[in-house]
């Protein structure tokens, strides 16, 4: 096996908040989606923040966060402000605009994804104290509740691509090169599905006039994402590519 040890990528800190930013100011740029859509580990558990597109519907049981929270920093970096419209995910993009809808009144609203949560199995959102009364739900505490996507970066509307450009396309981790195509597929196989989510494929090419089966990890959503996982140090000489195909 050739390992091919090009260019070393450092370890980052696994964190998925910017820097925080004035109270109420809807923070969305570049460098806000790189960090916040890494994988994140919570109580032991990771979650991969994922793309989506308008329409896209989901369900699942809410609940709501109020003053223990309130003026303190969210996973974006605004300013929690339990009196607006606002709720914390696990997985959607920053600024998703998403209409909630109450399964057992009908009433809905539309708020926009700035933090990550909550953290409790069952449930899929986390609403403000404001979107939560609006939707009678502040006395039970906890409703079942669909969610439908209705824009991205703060805005209602849109085209489905909003949503893509938050990882920029496909990124693939080269964990191994061999010469052999038998040893590259034999690799690729005893890595097939690294941590259940990254899959394993041997790419041919050609180095120094000869044949060349280039081994993958596929599946990662942002370069910080894989180069995440290449700091995990598993295999020495990894490194990060973007799949254009």
């Amino acid at each position: 096996m050739l390992l091919l040890a090009l260019g070393g990528c450092s370890s980052k800190q696994r964190v998925y908040y910017a820097p925080t930013k004035s109270q109420g100011a809807i923070i969305d740029t570049p460098q806000m989606h790189r960090a916040t859509m890494r994988s994140y580990t919570i109580n032991g558990k990771t979650y991969h923040p994922t793309t989506v597109s308008l329409g896209d519907s989901f369900s699942g049981i809410a609940s709501w966060y109020g003053k223990d929270f309130h003026g303190k920093k969210t996973s974006n970096g605004e300013i929690y402000n339990m009196y607006a419209m606002t709720a914390a995910h696990k997985t959607l993009p920053m600024n998703t605009m998403v209409r909630v809808t109450h399964l057992q009144n009908g009433k809905s609203i539309v708020v926009r994804i700035n933090d990550r949560g909550p953290f409790v199995a069952s449930r899929i959102i986390d609403l403000s104290y404001t979107g939560a009364q609006r939707i009678d739900m502040i006395q039970s505490g906890t409703a079942p509740v669909r969610l439908d996507v209705l824009g991205f970066a703060g805005k209602v509307g849109g085209t489905t691509q909003a949503a893509k450009q938050v990882d920029g396309g496909e990124f693939l981790v080269q964990i191994g090169a061999f010469r052999r195509v038998e040893g590259a597929r034999a690799f690729a196989k005893e890595h097939q599905m690294e941590e259940g989510r990254y899959p394993a494929s041997v790419q041919e090419g050609v180095l120094d006039g000869s044949p060349i089966y280039r081994v993958y990890l596929g599946g990662f959503r942002s370069e910080d994402e894989a180069r995440d996982f290449i700091g995990l140090g598993r295999y020495q000489g990894s490194f990060v590519i973007r799949d254009s195909r």
